[in-house]
C-alpha cells in the first residue's frame, strides 16, 4: 500500500468506533426439542439422507464492546446515522464522506496521581491513567437450533480439523473444548437461528461404501 492509502485508512479508523464482539459459550446448554400436540416426543428430522436428533441451543450470548473517546460529536452523530440506515436496509451511498485528516488527538488532561497511590490501589481496581474511557457494553441473547446425526460419515474430529484452519489460534483451544465437552452426540448436520434462514451442512447422498470408510 502507498503512504496515502495508509493515511486514509488511519483517518477512517480515527473517525470510527473501536468495536469488538465475542460469542460467549460459558452458559450455553442443549435441550431436546419436542414435537406433537397431545403426545409430546423428542423431535427428529431428516436432513438429506441422514436422520438427526434436534436440539435447542440455550444461553447463546453475543457480547459487544464499543469505545469512542477518540471521536468528535460530529463523528458520533454520523456513525449513528450510518448504522440506522444500514439496519433499515437504506442506501449507504447517502452517507459517503471524505475522512478528515487528523494529525493527532488532543492530549488528555494531566494526571495528578502519585506513584504510591497507583501501586497501593486495591487489587483489580487500579486507577485509570490517560484519556477518560467512553465505553459501552451490550449483550444480546440468541435462540438457535442444531440437528445432530450419528449416521453422518464424518466425526467431530473432522470438524475440529476444519475449525483449526479457519479459527484464530488463540480461540481454537476454547473452541475444541466446547465442541468436545458440550456438543450432543453426533455430527452437526444443520444449524439454525430464529432470526435468519437456516444454514444447512449436509453430506452428499452418493457416497460409495469405500468412500465412507476413508472419510
Amino acid at each position: 500500500e502507498s503512504e496515502v492509502e495508509t493515511e486514509e485508512e488511519v483517518d477512517i479508523l480515527m473517525s470510527s468506533d473501536i468495536y469488538s464482539a465475542t460469542l460467549s459459550t460459558k452458559s450455553i446448554s442443549f435441550s431436546r426439542t419436542q414435537s406433537g400436540w397431545l403426545f409430546r416426543e423428542d423431535k427428529m428430522e431428516r436432513v438429506g439422507s441422514f436422520l438427526a436428533d434436534c436440539f435447542a441451543v440455550n444461553g447463546l450470548v453475543l457480547e459487544s464492546r464499543k469505545r469512542r473517546e477518540h471521536l468528535s460529536e460530529e463523528d458520533i452523530l454520523r456513525n449513528k446515522a450510518v448504522m440506522e440506515t444500514w439496519s433499515k436496509g437504506g442506501n449507504m451511498a447517502e452517507h459517503s464522506y471524505e475522512p478528515v485528516r487528523r494529525q493527532s488527538l488532543t492530549s488528555p488532561s494531566p494526571n495528578t496521581l502519585s506513584w504510591e497511590e497507583y501501586i497501593t490501589a486495591e487489587h483489580g481496581r487500579a486507577p485509570h491513567l490517560g484519556r477518560e474511557l467512553l465505553c459501552k457494553e451490550s449483550k444480546k441473547n440468541f435462540k438457535a437450533t442444531v440437528a445432530m446425526s450419528q449416521d453422518f460419515p464424518l466425526g467431530i474430529e473432522s470438524l475440529l480439523n476444519v475449525l483449526e484452519v479457519i479459527a484464530p489460534f488463540k480461540h481454537f483451544n476454547k473452541l475444541r473444548e466446547f465442541v468436545q465437552m458440550k456438543l450432543p452426540p453426533g455430527f452437526p448436520v444443520k444449524l439454525g437461528r430464529d432470526v435468519s434462514d437456516d444454514v444447512c451442512l449436509t453430506g452428499r447422498e452418493k457416497h460409495s461404501p469405500a468412500h465412507r470408510q476413508t472419510l
